[in-house]
């Protein structure tokens, strides 16, 4: 007979302060959390005994309840029946910087798959045009991918790039990132222009995405530019924003 796996949440160091008038299920909450974003507790890893962690800490266990709760809430842990509580993934927090979503996943301990939607030549559109400094309805090439962390939806990104600037396998694309793949080819990426944005998911989004009509998504915009500042890709990409989020650095103007 197997031994039982022990819980990963007893070998944790977690701590209450009585004294704070910040709620208890809260901190406890926040410790968890952070645990799972530190990779201490790892995705598929169960949570489930309630009572030995209440009488660790010397709380109820509805309070440890409620904790625990906060965190399926946020998508973090999901209950199983006959399973228990598991850890389903950490929300991926981006810097704003030149980087790509596949760089910043393996950097986070995620494990990114692609799904290549689209890879062909099409018209560009007055958008795309633009911000590539191409003519309108001259041929670029469009790479739509859904890109999934642990097997589930985490993004749906559209990239456009001028025609024959390199050779874009799909096999490739779907191995590797857009910027792993330019790069290997020689090209150097030197800044970026890029807004961020929000709004809510449509149902062809939602379904792709594995999300309700309406559940709040993050967008981003980015034209791309070489060392010799030329154009060369525009992107357009969906976010979940149960699962991802955009860091900012704001430094204090002298």
């Amino acid at each position: 007979m197997s031994k039982p796996v022990a819980d990963p949440a007893l070998s944790l160091e977690l701590s209450v302060d009585r004294t704070s008038p910040v709620p208890l299920y809260f901190q406890l909450s926040q410790q968890l959390e952070s645990a799972i974003e530190r990779g201490r507790l790892t995705p598929g890893s169960l949570l489930g005994n309630e009572i030995e962690l209440a009488g660790r800490l010397g709380l109820s266990r509805p309070t440890v309840r409620q904790a625990i709760q906060c965190l399926v809430d946020k998508g973090l842990l999901v209950r199983r029946r006959g399973v228990g509580t598991q850890v389903v993934h950490s929300q991926v927090k981006r810097p704003l910087e030149l980087s790509s979503l596949y760089d910043d996943l393996l950097a986070a301990g995620q494990r990114p798959t692609t799904r290549v939607l689209r890879n062909e030549t099409i018209p560009a559109a007055a958008e795309v045009a633009a911000a590539l400094a191409l003519p309108e309805g001259g041929p670029v090439r469009c790479v739509e991918r859904l890109r999934l962390a642990y097997d589930e939806p985490m993004a749906q990104l559209c990239n456009y790039l001028p025609d024959g600037l390199l050779t874009l396998d799909t096999a490739q694309l779907e191995a590797s990132g857009l910027y792993r793949v330019m790069r290997a080819a020689g090209i150097t990426l030197h800044s970026a222009r890029q807004s961020v944005g929000a709004r809510a998911a449509t149902a062809d989004e939602g379904v792709r995405l594995s999300e309700p009509v309406g559940a709040p998504l993050l967008t981003m915009q980015r034209t791309t530019f070489d060392a010799t500042g030329r154009a060369v890709e525009f992107g357009t990409h969906t976010y979940r924003a149960s699962r991802y989020a955009f860091e900012f650095q704001l430094l204090v103007r002298p």
